[in-house]
């Protein structure tokens, strides 16, 4: 979405997203601007929406990639939101490539540095519990550290005395100053992975080359999940 930057940008995204977004002019949650209820039969999208949109010399969009009856009703170039089962590159480059921007591409968060405090933070969710690393062995990974270990979990998450902060940018923020993350397959594993913090990514049923996190401080252990073992993470820190 940087790469498409104009002389104004607006960019329109899930609300959880709204905080990450620090390029573009304007930012906006899709269901504040009623864009989820354009093309839906007997519902009527609010008064202006059809204008506003009309207003943009270009709208490019992965939202309603799905969603034929948005197509008569919205003058947009719509991209896939999603690599295709037989597309085998790296989803990061699978999205520069839709707009051609430079490949490899490595997402960081700008204005945000790691500063390697001595503290591990764990995450041991996702959106999926099939990708999660069972938690008896992250609790066994904490008793291994030798940093003072920081629990992360999302809201709906249960993990009593974790670290909850619903801003990603504020997250993201807070994640920058461990000395290491550790997680699972999960959006909150990327966004640590966009900060420059070491990072411990553990993969089971998905596959790494496509949808990995990137960067340089960036390690996967990908393998059946009940088959890694504490000690495999620990080799990876270099925890004794």
């Amino acid at each position: 979405m940087e790469f498409l930057k104009a002389d104004y940008t607006e960019v329109w995204v899930p609300s959880p997203m709204v905080p990450l977004i620090r390029f573009a002019d304007r930012v906006r949650s899709i269901a504040g601007t009623g864009l989820d209820l354009l093309g839906l039969p007997d519902v009527e999208p609010p008064r202006g929406l059809v204008e506003k949109l009309r207003g943009f010399d270009s709208i490019v969009s992965w939202y309603g990639a799905k969603r034929e009856e948005l197509r008569p009703v919205l003058d947009a170039e719509f991209l896939p939101a999603l690599p295709g089962p037989d597309n085998r590159e790296h989803c990061a480059d699978f999205f520069a490539r839709q707009v051609r921007a430079p490949t490899p591409a490595i997402p960081r968060l700008p204005g945000i540095e790691a500063s390697g405090n001595d503290f591990a933070v764990i995450h041991p969710f996702s959106g999926s519990p099939r990708k999660n690393w069972p938690l008896e062995r992250y609790r066994e990974l904490a008793e291994r550290s030798p940093l003072p270990v920081r629990w992360c979990a999302g809201p709906e998450e249960t993990l009593p005395g974790a670290t909850r902060i619903d801003n990603l940018w504020e997250l993201a923020s807070w994640i920058a100053g461990a000395g290491v993350y550790i997680g699972n397959d999960s959006g909150i594993t990327h966004l640590a992975a966009a900060t420059g913090v070491p990072v411990i990514a553990i993969f089971g049923p998905t596959d790494p080359p496509i949808w990995a996190p990137r960067g340089e401080n960036v390690q996967v252990v990908h393998g059946n999940l009940e088959d890694v073992s504490v000690q495999e993470i620990c080799d990876k820190i270099g925890w004794t």
